[in-house]
């Protein structure tokens, strides 16, 4: 039997952010373990609110769940052993090992004080995982060439040069100036981080690739490294984003002969991932708004989750959107709200410790019977309940800060039972309900249950998401296979130094 080599680990570092690091990092963990190798994701520091509970119940980005599926291996912290969610324009909640270790500024924490202690955790991660898997696949955040950060950086370069790890510079040529932007990426480095940088992947292409073709020879030329591919844009391969700056573009018009969702578009706007599935669904269609009118169009309204719940329902009162939602479920519509929608979704929301933030109290919508309360210490877990009268399992995972209780007196139905014997949620009716768990639209037979009163409208065949994820890592992997020279890349990862 033919023994798999010890491969270096590999950085996707970018020339800045959104240029498709996460997505070509989960194509090489598809690709790597199609190849034989049991890779793993890696990315030192994560910034994002779109985050996941790994099995053991800590937090981590999205993004390296994701990749860490695309592997076919269960997710860890030490695959992100720092999370970054930011709490308002100025503030971050610091997540380190999956566990919250307080909020702090972007000033205070980009501080050289303290910034080695941190160093030694994420390294400690790193090494975990290498003495585990091979190789190990390295996310880079934002642009490398934040210099004035240099000293401060936990997860660019000097993460890389910890790691001994070959970087590929991926560059994004849809936004323009991509030979400015490669060049002055690597032309910024020191002579020792310089050396560092192995080759240049320019992504999000369109048009005829021949046209390209001198400026290949010339940017390899500059930088003196080769460029090891060049990546088309795609619309029809669908993996998990972490960033939820396009939700808002799409679609938001009403369809006849689908069940139209309509998810409230919070400005805080938490695991929007939830929705991917029904997003999927040949049955539905999903928009995102908070457009009054548009609310209104909707079949079923779904209220997502927040990471400032008193913060997105102040304004959802303020703006008008809450009192649209309640004449709406008057009027017939299907409410349902997961994690902080679920909270709105209650009589009020309290804060007498100031969790949040300066807000103590506010009404929520009065749709379920019961109250909030928010507390210093995160619920993160992965689950499996059973839902109203359904013996089916499924699983989901909690993410959340705060208890919610029923309100005395109040005739409270519960809608999930946990594997574990407790409860979670509320049940009103099939047009009113609410539950603590993401995910649990990624089970079929949850989605079934809330389609079921749009049967009319909902004729076709279940959605199968689990099998529809596994089929889009198969379809990024042999597109990603088509534009990269493979070869060239397994070479720079078996090369002695």
């Amino acid at each position: 039997m033919k023994s798999i080599k010890i491969l270096h680990p590999i950085m996707f570092a970018g020339t800045g952010s959104d240029v498709g690091k996460s997505i070509i990092a989960a194509a090489f963990c598809r690709i790597f373990r199609q190849d034989g190798y049991q890779p793993a994701p890696f990315k030192a520091q994560n910034m994002a609110l779109n985050s996941y509970a790994t099995p053991e119940g800590l937090e981590i980005g999205r993004a390296q769940a994701v990749q860490a599926e695309a592997a076919g291996i269960a997710c860890h912290t030490d695959m992100n052993p720092l999370l970054l969610k930011p709490s308002s324009d100025h503030t971050s909640q610091v997540v380190l090992h999956g566990k919250p270790i307080g909020n702090q500024s972007a000033y205070e924490y980009f501080r050289k004080e303290g910034r080695e202690e941190l160093r030694k955790e994420v390294c400690g991660a790193f090494d975990r995982l290498g003495t585990q898997y091979n190789p190990i696949v390295m996310e880079g955040a934002g642009s490398i060439s934040e210099i004035n950060l240099r000293d401060s950086d936990l997860v660019n370069l000097p993460m890389a040069m910890h790691a001994g790890a070959d970087v590929i510079l991926v560059a994004d040529i849809d936004r323009g100036g991509v030979f400015a932007s490669v060049y002055g990426s690597i032309m910024l480095q020191s002579e020792e981080d310089r050396k560092l940088i192995k080759g240049v992947l320019i992504n999000k292409f369109r048009g005829d690739i021949r046209l390209f073709e001198p400026g290949i020879k010339m940017l390899e030329e500059l930088c003196g490294i080769p460029v090891v591919g060049v990546v088309p844009y795609f619309k029809d391969i669908h993996i998990e984003e972490e960033d939820s700056v396009a939700l808002q573009t799409k679609n938001r018009q009403a369809e006849l002969g689908k069940v139209n969702v309509a998810v409230i578009l919070l400005h805080h706007l938490s695991n929007f991932t939830d929705f991917n599935s029904l997003e999927r669904d040949s049955r539905v269609h999903l928009f995102y708004t908070n457009n009054t009118d548009e609310i209104r169009k909707a079949d079923i309204i779904l209220i997502p989750g927040s990471k400032s719940t008193l913060a997105d329902l102040y304004e959802l009162r303020r703006n008008g959107v809450a009192q649209a939602i309640v004449r709406a479920h008057r009027e017939g519509i299907t409410v349902m709200g997961i994690c902080g929608g679920y909270q709105i979704m209650g009589q009020e929301v309290c804060d007498p410790e100031h969790v949040e933030g300066d807000i103590e109290r506010l009404p929520g919508l009065g749709l379920l019977p019961v109250s909030t309360y928010m507390q210093g210490e995160k619920v993160t877990r992965q689950v499996e309940f059973t839902f109203k009268d359904n013996d089916i399992t499924c699983k989901g995972y909690e993410i959340h800060m705060g208890t919610t209780v029923p309100v005395d007196g109040a005739d409270f139905r519960t809608l999930n039972i946990l594997s574990d014997g407790r409860e979670d949620g509320c049940y009103g009716d099939d047009s009113c309900m609410g539950t603590y768990i993401h995910g649990i639209l990624d089970n079929a037979s949850f989605i079934d249950f809330l389609l079921k009163p749009f049967a009319a409208k909902a004729e076709e065949r279940a959605f199968d998401y689990t099998s529809f994820k596994e089929e889009q890592y198969d379809k990024l992997a042999a597109h990603v296979r088509k534009y990269v020279n493979l070869p060239l890349i397994y070479q720079i990862m078996k090369k002695n130094d």
